[in-house]
């Protein structure tokens, strides 16, 4: 089986980077199946993400070789909290926005039925969703509400009779325009509590037009989406919603996933900085040998590595149930601004090539981008982070 890493890293002690032998926690089977999904997206998604990422174009040939490796609800059928997190840091490491794509439609929309589901949505639903035969989006933000979103929601749900009618707005719904559903959170017009409603994307008064001239995730279909007195069946509500804490352990968990793809970004700038350096020449001799070039890859590693770490232990807190929205705001605020570092310093060693896609590191440093933004800012989550070891609430 191929590392599929760059054919120069093989003879290395590391040459997939791991400094830390992660096969040692793992089972045998579990290291089994991460190598070969490693292989497997940086064979087959990484070759093509260049392409994709420049035209703004989604690949779905991908979708049935997603799904024959059985990869939505993986936590739930292959094994620990950390196989789950290393899957996801490696379809990063090929490709932010392939690994967006399935952390919406996985983390968000197929989670939300899993967890807040009736039994009725499980038994309809599930089975196309997790063969990627149909595809979820999930719709939070609005137009003028990202981080205040629970108090500023302006899209209402009214109960009429065994309906309930859906208006308003949502923006930067990843997987928008392609979804099959979406997972639209309103605001119940008789008690104004949050709830989540799932909307076929075909019914009338719906509408999803993508977001143009993004310079991040432009393989990921973002949406603004209109709903016109869209009317739904009263059994499309989640019946696991009735206030918008029920949307924590999505945000939680999603907060995790995002963190795990800051720790993927990470690897996949070093991946491409350490085989640049190594392959090109200047003065006579490669930029591997110099010294400040060096020390650059091992803030690089060095930031990637402390990283990883932080997140072993958020899978071992979430296989002992233990993992609270505080923890998951630090580690996606400290992954973040860790992976900020590391693709700057990757996109520096580079020189003017690192501007280019041909070289595939602006497109690892703009999409880093994204990352630090969604799913809570940087300076949101810290914020969550300052109230959990003060006390006190800084919100405005």
């Amino acid at each position: 089986m191929s590392t599929a890493l760059h054919p120069d890293t093989l003879a290395l002690p590391y040459p997939d980077a791991d400094l830390l032998f992660l096969d040692d926690l793992l089972t045998p089977e579990e290291s089994e199946r991460l190598h070969f999904l490693r292989g497997f997206f940086q064979d087959t998604i990484r070759p093509i993400a260049v392409d994709y990422w420049n035209r703004a174009e989604f690949p779905f040939h991908l979708l049935p070789l997603l799904a024959e490796h059985s990869l939505v609800g993986h936590g739930l059928r292959h094994g620990s909290h950390l196989l789950t997190g290393l899957v996801q840091m490696e379809l990063t490491r090929a490709d932010t926005s392939v690994g967006t794509f399935f952390g919406v439609h996985n983390e968000l929309f197929t989670a939300a039925i899993q967890a807040l589901g009736s039994a009725a949505q499980r038994a309809e639903l599930l089975p196309d969703l997790l063969a990627l035969r149909k595809l979820g989006a999930f719709a939070l933000t609005e137009p003028d509400s990202g981080s205040d979103i629970s108090r500023s929601m302006s899209t209402t749900a009214t109960r009429d009779g065994d309906e309930w009618i859906i208006d308003g707005a949502k923006r930067w719904i990843g997987n928008g325009t392609i979804a099959d559903y979406v997972l639209v959170w309103a605001r119940d017009t008789a008690d104004q509590q949050i709830k989540g409603f799932i909307v076929e994307t075909d019914r009338p008064g719906f509408s999803a037009t993508t977001i143009e001239n993004k310079i991040a995730l432009r393989i990921v279909q973002n949406a603004d989406i209109t709903l016109d007195r869209v009317r739904i069946p009263a059994t499309n509500w989640l019946p696991g919603t009735t206030t918008f804490r029920d949307t924590n352990i999505l945000l939680r968990n999603s907060r995790i996933w995002v963190a795990w793809q800051a720790v993927g970004q990470q690897f996949a700038a070093f991946d491409v900085a350490r085989a640049y350096v190594a392959e090109r020449t200047q003065f006579g001799k490669p930029l591997a040998s110099f010294q400040l070039v060096q020390e650059q890859l091992a803030r690089m590693i060095g930031n990637a590595t402390l990283s990883l770490s932080l997140m072993v232990q958020m899978a071992r807190l979430q296989e002992t149930d233990r993992l609270t929205m505080d923890q998951a705001a630090l580690a996606k605020a400290s992954c973040s601004v860790q992976m900020r570092d590391t693709v700057g310093i990757g996109r520096s060693l580079l020189g003017g090539n690192g501007i280019s896609t041909d070289y595939e590191m602006a497109k690892i440093f703009a999409d880093a981008e994204a990352i630090y933004s969604y799913e809570g800012t940087y300076e949101v989550n810290c914020l969550i982070v300052g109230r959990a070891v003060t006390g006190i609430a800084a919100f405005s």
